[in-house]
């Protein structure tokens, strides 16, 4: 039973080391070579992606609004109750991006991005405005959480339903959106600061702008116009309410709208994202001074800084916004600026981190990508990198703005697929050689081996339940395990020829006398 065990676990592991080591970086360099990743277009990878991840989107969206576990989260819980609904506000954004592709003349992806889609643009829309989703807000604000301040919820509420009807022009909820648009444009433009909190006490001038792009996008739907208001709403981040380095900061106190920390890589991408739309003279400025402070090329790597060169802080941290932070690096404001630099037409920045982030997020055979499942909310926001990959990866250049192309790759693109293809490599080597010992050589030594064989009966069918449930990760991580089972016992050196059957007894055998004593010596 333990030499079939090995063998099995050979087998398994040769498919299991193809799939997680030898795939992923073999369509890494595929994708890179995209040229979609060195100018305007939308790379294969976001198409690929899309197709992958839109089924699994409807169905996950559906059934969380369904079981209404949002309703009991704490407000303490950010990544329970914020990311679900900015990643599905993440995944409307970027199918908006691919059917503007797809209405430009790129049928490559085969059906139509609104129509391949519909259930999940509906699924996604609908959490966003669940009141049960809305359960941390209401603890913040009361039952008026739709009509004061509230910024960061308001905002997703207008983003998505102007997808949808941007998308599927079905009519759902204008009354709403209607309805979020004025009362939050009337609130703000009222404002002494121009700022409104995102909680009590809590205000991310990130946030207020990413609303005020969207009340643009919302103008389209609504046949309203809100221009003279967006031109007035750029005093809530210039002058005395920008950071030293002329750039909006981070957090700030909305009641005089002065700055409360300084300017950061995570919030810094993401305004580089909203911004063009609304002001693209300025949103100009601000990504030249954003790329002359923050940029770095560091540990092989190259990426956004998480604080300015200037400002003396931990160059390795992280934060619920943010991520980590590696060597200066920030992970959330390089991710995020892929996006930033393909708005602003910077192809020589977008191209070399775009690169990093396929060398990184580890594609498996079934479209799932690895690394960002991992790092999100595994329980209630699995998919949120997927979703924020495709919004980013299908980000056009604004109209109006010049490009520059070039970049080159990172060598820690190379080291990263290079190590893991080696790995693989050998992870296969070793189990063809294993296999081939169960089955020709000695009968292994195991430590209890019934117990072993037990655990690997359990971990096996763990695996299988927890496929089919969905639980990908859960079921993958308790395969790997099972399969590094049975641990087999070292085999220690003989000490003494006489042990080793199959030593060569060399000379002195030859000198043995007739009657079995060794000669004697000197």
């Amino acid at each position: 039973m333990i030499r079939k065990l090995i063998c099995v676990d050979s087998v398994a592991m040769v498919v299991l080391a193809t799939c997680l080591f030898i795939y992923p970086p073999a369509r890494a360099v595929l994708d890179i070579r995209d040229p979609a990743l060195r100018e305007p277009g939308t790379p294969k990878a976001a198409w690929r992606l899309f197709k992958n991840l839109t089924p699994r989107y409807a169905e996950w969206a559906k059934g969380r609004v369904a079981r209404g576990q949002a309703e009991g989260l704490s407000t303490a819980d950010i990544s329970g109750t914020e990311w679900p609904l900015f990643g599905s506000v993440f995944y409307l954004w970027g199918v908006e991006n691919l059917q503007s592709t797809w209405d430009a003349g790129d049928h490559s992806a085969g059906d139509e991005p609104k129509a391949f889609a519909k259930d999940a643009i509906i699924a996604a829309s609908e959490l966003v405005i669940d009141p049960k989703h809305a359960s941390w807000v209401k603890k913040h604000w009361g039952d008026d959480y739709l009509h004061r301040e509230n910024v960061f919820y308001r905002m997703l509420v207008i983003a998505a339903l102007t997808s949808r009807e941007k998308l599927l022009h079905d009519g759902a909820h204008l009354d709403l959106l209607r309805d979020q648009v004025e009362t939050f444009a009337n609130e703000l433009d009222a404002s002494k600061s121009g700022l409104l909190d995102d909680y009590p006490g809590e205000c991310y001038p990130g946030d207020v702008m990413a609303a005020l792009m969207c009340i643009k996008r919302a103008d389209a739907v609504l046949g309203t116009n809100h221009s003279k208001f967006l031109n007035r709403a750029l005093r809530g981040f210039t002058g005395t309410r920008a950071t030293r380095h002329q750039l909006p900061p981070y957090s700030a106190s909305a009641s005089n709208g002065f700055p409360t920390s300084e300017a950061r890589g995570c919030a810094n991408s993401y305004m580089a994202l909203t911004s063009p739309e609304i002001w693209p003279a300025q949103a100009k400025q601000w990504y030249a001074i954003y790329d002359k402070l923050f940029w770095q090329e560091r540990i092989t790597a190259v990426g956004y800084r998480e604080y300015p060169k200037d400002v003396p802080h931990s160059e390795w941290t992280m934060d619920v916004d943010a991520g980590p932070v590696v060597a200066g690096h920030g992970v959330a404001a390089s991710a995020f600026g892929v996006g930033a630099a393909r708005k602003n037409g910077r192809f020589d920045r977008a191209y070399p981190l775009a690169a990093e982030m396929l060398a990184t997020v580890g594609e498996l055979p079934n479209g799932v990508l690895a690394m960002p499942r991992l790092l999100s909310n595994l329980s209630d926001a699995p998919m949120l990198g997927e979703a924020a990959i495709l919004w980013q990866l299908s980000i056009q250049p604004e109209k109006g703005f010049p490009l520059k192309t070039g970049g080159s790759i990172p060598a820690y693109v190379y080291i990263v697929l290079i190590s893991a293809f080696v790995f693989g490599t050998w992870r296969i080597v070793v189990a063809i050689y294993n296999f081939r010992e169960a089955r020709r050589g000695p009968e292994p030594e195991v430590w209890t081996p019934k117990v072993q064989l037990l655990a690997w009966v359990l971990l096996v069918l763990g695996s299988a339940v927890s496929f089919g449930l969905g639980h990908c990760l859960s079921g993958m991580a308790m395969l790997v395990v099972a399969v590094m089972l049975p641990v087999t016992k070292r085999k220690r050196a003989p000490r003494g020829v006489e042990d080793w059957p199959d030593a060569d007894p060399g000379p002195m055998a030859a000198q043995v006398s007739a009657d079995g004593n060794p000669p004697k010596t000197v």
